[in-house]
């Protein structure tokens, strides 16, 4: 394993990234294998760790604590910060190619506050160690590094910075790792507040996903990652840790999602591509927190897509002449009214809305409303006329018209 890793990294530079570090920081770097062998040390290892290791049992080596601490980094997506078995502490960074595990970064050991009698007294009594060593060990941790805590975050950002774009790969996956533990902290509090009632758990939430398409439309990816979390709480809530039942509700929220870009002006072939090429992704998904990284990745690509189409210098107005009719389409809205949110006369802003989503004012409208009466129509019992008032049309013949041209089905067969 270690070829392994000086055929990807060469020796001379990790050796010369962690002399650096050192130099600049003044705490011992050592590069790890993946079993915790020492392949490089810069810096003196304290006094204390010597004198410490003589009664360590083998069942709690120094090599196999940072190894587990270094896989442990990975699943983080960061350096991780941990205590040895003498309470000092140490920062990891994991050296991985793809999935596999190649070894760490380690430095340390340091102190966030002075020594005292407390530390040693503990480690002594766990340890069995005499007395006379108890009296050395005290007098060793005064040489002990100590760094303050919020030093010790930037010593943590700066180990980040330095290696992790030492292969390219890795700095990807730890990425993707890093936002699969933040979004299942996020999902956590979501079920956390289905279970103690603090949202109501008895249906499916369908304002929602309402808000989520929404929030999407907006081209606003953080609120609607925000918005999918809370979804997913639900459905892990009500379905259970179950792939295989949340799967097809994983499938369904995606092809809802490209008809949303698609209706909101995205190019038709790239956003059906794209929507393929996402399906065969759930399908293939074996583990619940990639399925729920890859369904916020689906939210951020369609929310971009709807954008990406859109001038520049125009994209602004028109988020903002959007949003106005995704909030107001269910009133008698006019091109006259939305022109007036933007502060533009409404001549021009028809023209610029038409060049800008490849819709007229009205096609837009109208798709919007009717995205919300299929909705309706799929999870109510209200009658086709109360939709369609619903839904911001005046009549139901006109609606049904309207539905029929969009759709190619009338509201009852489509029901």
């Amino acid at each position: 394993m270690n070829e392994l890793l000086y055929s990807i990294v060469p020796k001379e530079t990790l050796t010369g990234m962690s002399e650096t570090f050192h130099a600049c920081i003044g705490l011992a770097v050592q590069i790890i294998n993946e079993s915790g062998n020492i392949l490089v040390s810069i810096g003196d290892v304290p006094c204390f760790c010597h004198r410490f290791q003589k009664y360590l049992p083998e069942s709690e080596s120094c090599e196999k604590l940072p190894s587990s601490a270094g896989k442990k980094a990975v699943s983080l997506g960061e350096p991780y910060i941990f205590a040895c078995h003498a309470d000092l502490n140490h920062i990891v960074y994991p050296l991985i190619t793809g999935k596999q595990f190649l070894g760490s970064i380690l430095v340390g050991p340091f102190l966030m506050d002075q020594a005292d009698s407390i530390l040693i007294s503990d480690i002594t009594r766990r340890y069995h160690i005499p007395m006379d060593d108890a009296l050395e060990l005290y007098d060793d941790a005064g040489e002990l590094p100590v760094i303050e805590p919020s030093l010790v975050n930037h010593i943590s950002h700066l180990l980040f910075y330095l290696f992790s774009n030492l292969i390219m790969d890795s700095k990807e996956e730890l990425r993707q790792n890093n936002q699969k533990l933040l979004q299942q902290s996020r999902i956590s509090e979501s079920i956390q507040r289905y279970k103690d009632g603090s949202i109501r758990a008895d249906s499916y939430p369908y304002e929602k996903e309402k808000e989520l398409i929404s929030k999407v439309k907006l081209g606003d990816a953080r609120a609607a990652n925000a918005v999918l979390n809370d979804l997913l709480g639900y459905v892990l809530f009500s379905q259970g840790n179950s792939l295989e039942k949340i799967k097809p509700r994983a499938i369904e929220l995606c092809s809802l999602l490209s008809r949303t870009a698609i209706e909101g002006g995205a190019p038709t072939d790239s956003i059906l591509k794209l929507n393929n090429q996402f399906l065969q992704n759930l399908q293939k998904i074996t583990t619940m927190d990639t399925l729920c990284h890859k369904l916020q990745e689906i939210v951020e690509t369609f929310t971009d897509s709807m954008f990406n189409y859109i001038p520049s210098r125009n994209s602004e107005l028109i988020k903002r002449a959007m949003l106005y009719i995704s909030e107001n389409f269910n009133s008698q809205l006019t091109l006259e009214d939305v022109a007036a949110q933007v502060h533009l006369h409404p001549a021009y802003f028809s023209t610029l809305f038409k060049s800008s989503t490849g819709s007229t004012f009205k096609e837009y409208l109208n798709m919007v409303r009717i995205e919300e009466s299929k909705r309706l129509l799929s999870n109510t019992d209200y009658s086709i006329i109360d939709i369609a008032i619903a839904s911001g049309f005046e009549d139901q013949s006109y609606f049904s018209k309207v539905f029929k041209k969009y759709t190619g089905l009338t509201p009852k067969q489509f029901r």
